[in-house]
């Protein structure tokens, strides 16, 4: 299916049990946030929400655990590169919701962005499996009779995304992409302003083939009675106000059912210019610049925009005739137009919002710069359009009031509050609630220590600007793939993204306690106590196609003399007094003696299992989790144990990884060290012509 992005308006449909679908209802007409001119109409009356939710658990959710964490990452990052094919699409629809071609850039191909971002670290740091292991193996009896695993697997429902208006397709892709890695379909529900072009993007996804049919399902317009439908294996999630955030999360049906439900609410963001920013610094000028950008990027419709601009008293004239200058240069205007700097609000409604809440400002600060009344415009429609200039207030005593820190006006607007000592600040920024987001520029560490160590409890993230970071800081009001997205309290309480962090929200952790040889047949990964073998083959001569869990290599045993001790340390320059002078040695509290190195004891383990002909292991890429747990003197026997520990076949290579628990005994059978080696190795062998 085709859709033609010129033609206005067009009729909005869903996408629910693998057809779309018209309402059948009046519904909503969506305007042109520049110019007025009617967009499309929106309508979601008639469509089968309990169906929609049916079909996602009992049709499609089977599909999706049946595909291993890699391969979902596969196609995740095939849907983000087609998604990157399509941008200019997007684009030319992205104008009509008030974003600017920069505005834009954040939403679509940080939304494609995203994709890849969590494809690739589905593959990097998860392995080629439907369960993962969380956490170490948890020993409950001495013979190792009997342990216990944490494991993580999919929950068998569907996620609910709830979306806010001012990011219609990053909004939709940050939350899809960790639901899909970890195994679940999703149902997108838009805010309807903005909700034509988050269809015309799920139209192309659909049409791509690349997904799972219903991985992504759509709900253009109301959710009616969807969230009467929804059980403990599902979750919803909201980004919005807080007001709604609170009226969804006691909804009759996620308080019984115990609904996972993750918030992220607006919130009062603030960036504090520390006391040694004076006027002149690079620190005041990065400053000035990240306020304005947060002032003007989607028009200050971000939940991460800084609402509030917290500075040392003796220099806030000097800040506020700064950004007053910088913000009168911001050319405002029609989006499409490619001098226009910051495009109108979403809707004439969103404007009005935006002038009454100034208003309450107003009561606690008075204006010093922009007149929300007064609308100059560069391009576009002054009237038609909901464009709002930038405006700054001032309040002279922030901690004596209320409204400042309590009421959010989301659009282009800050507060300037100034502060007497650091402490002070900390406290502005702290009467926030939470939220989602703070931010200090300063060069002095003891600032950075002191604002970061108080504000990290009432924020998800704090971002430290100064001159060295500058040209590679992603910024204030940026969130990241691999960050936390999410803050305490008036923030909603909730995270999303984090990278693998966020996956694992859509899964359910379970202690699972047994046999070892069972526990290790439900996660696929070998542990203590569980079965091994050996068939007299060295597990080195085998190709992926052959090898398997548990097969084990005694190797023979090798003795450590002085000589080796002392041609080590000569060889490497490790003069470390423990490996060379005897009597330093017995003085320290852990030896008896001059000690091997604990890196020779690893060389030397590896002398002993490495098979030295050319075969199906390609390289040694690493060791995790390496300890000495007993010192090695001259004279003492090793010997070690290698064991298959886990097999990852890498998707689209001819080769996989492949992990060994290695452990290192000496003569009477104590265990000198223990790790993991980590190796590449063919899937055949020999390789094909």
């Amino acid at each position: 299916m085709s859709v033609d992005v010129t033609s206005k308006p067009r009729t909005l449909e869903s996408y629910v049990g693998g057809a779309w679908v018209k309402g059948n209802g009046r519904g909503q007409t969506l305007l042109n946030a520049a110019t007025g001119a009617p967009v499309a109409h929106i309508d979601s009356s008639g469509v089968d929400f309990a169906g929609a939710l049916a079909w996602g658990r009992d049709v499609v959710g089977p599909k999706l655990r049946r595909l291993s964490f890699h391969e979902r990452a596969a196609m995740l990052k095939a849907l983000g590169q087609k998604l990157m094919e399509l941008k200019e699409e997007f684009y030319a629809e992205s104008f009509a919701t008030g974003a600017t071609r920069q505005d834009g850039w954040i939403d679509i191909e940080g939304g494609a962005g995203t994709l890849l971002s969590y494809a690739s670290k589905a593959r990097r740091e998860l392995p080629n499996t439907r369960v993962l292991t969380d956490g170490d193996v948890e020993q409950l009896s001495r013979d190792n009779s009997f342990s216990a695993q944490h494991i993580l697997t999919p929950l068998e429902g569907v996620a609910v995304h709830i979306n806010a208006f001012n990011f219609p397709v990053w909004g939709m892709l940050e939350k899809v992409a960790p639901t899909f890695i970890a195994g679940v379909p999703s149902i997108v529900k838009p805010a309807s302003q903005t909700a034509y072009l988050t269809e015309l993007v799920v139209r192309r996804i659909v049409e791509s083939g690349i997904l799972p049919e219903g991985a992504i399902q759509l709900i253009a317009g109301s959710t009616g009675d969807l969230l009467d439908h929804v059980t403990g294996q599902d979750v919803v999630t909201f980004t919005g106000s807080a007001w709604t955030g609170r009226k969804l999360r006691s909804h009759p049906a996620i308080v019984e059912n115990s609904v996972r439900f993750t918030m992220e609410a607006d919130s009062l963001n603030a960036s504090i210019l520390g006391p040694d920013a004076a006027p002149g610094t690079p620190e005041f000028d990065l400053f000035v610049k990240e306020v304005a950008r947060e002032m003007t990027v989607k028009a200050g419709q971000k939940c991460t925009a800084i609402r509030r601009v917290i500075a040392p008293r003796a220099f806030t004239d000097a800040l506020v005739a700064a950004l007053g200058d910088r913000l009168a240069k911001t050319a405002l205007g029609d989006p499409a137009n490619e001098a226009t700097r910051m495009g109108p609000l979403a809707s004439l409604d969103q404007r009005r919002e935006v002038r009454e809440r100034i208003r309450e400002l107003q009561q606690e600060a008075e204006i010093v710069a922009g007149d929300p009344d007064e609308v100059r415009v560069a391009s576009g429609d002054a009237e038609k359009g909901a464009f709002l200039n930038p405006v700054v207030l001032f309040a002279d005593s922030p901690l004596g009031k209320d409204a400042i820190h309590d009421v959010e006006a989301f659009g282009p607007v800050s507060t300037v509050m100034p502060y007497d000592d650091i402490g002070e600040a900390i406290a502005l920024a702290r009467r926030g609630k939470g939220s989602l987001v703070a931010s200090v520029f300063t060069d002095d560490k003891a600032i950075a220590e002191e604002v970061v160590l108080g504000l990290a409890p009432f924020h998800g993230r704090v971002l430290i600007g100064n001159r060295l970071s500058a040209k590679s800081s992603t910024g204030h009001g940026s969130p990241l793939p691999v960050l936390v997205h999410g803050g305490p309290g008036r923030a909603g309480g909730g995270e999303e993204m984090g990278g693998i962090r966020g996956v694992k929200h859509y899964m359910q952790r379970t202690a699972v306690q047994g046999a070892p040889r069972l526990l290790s047949a439900v996660t696929g990964r070998w542990i203590e106590g569980a079965d091994a073998s050996s068939d007299g083959t060295h597990p080195f001569r085998k190709s992926l196609a052959e090898l398997r869990i548990g097969d084990q290599l005694v190797t023979a045993t090798r003795t450590v003399t002085l000589e080796d001790i002392e041609h080590f340390a000569g060889f490497t320059g490790d003069t470390f007094y423990a490996h060379m002078d005897e009597a330093a040695a017995k003085a320290n509290p852990f030896f008896d003696g001059r000690v091997a190195h604990g890196y020779l004891i690893v060389s030397f383990a590896a002398g002993l299992f490495v098979d030295p002909a050319p075969g199906p292991v390609l390289a040694n890429y690493g060791v995790d989790s390496l300890r000495f747990l007993t010192p090695v003197y001259p004279g003492d026997t090793l010997g070690v144990r290698l064991t298959c520990k886990e097999i990852n076949p890498r998707s689209g290579a001819e080769h996989g990884e492949v992990r060994w628990d290695c452990q290192v005994t000496k003569q009477g059978g104590a265990l000198v060290a223990q790790y993991d080696v980590l190796t590449m190795v063919a899937k055949t062998w020999p390789p094909a012509a």
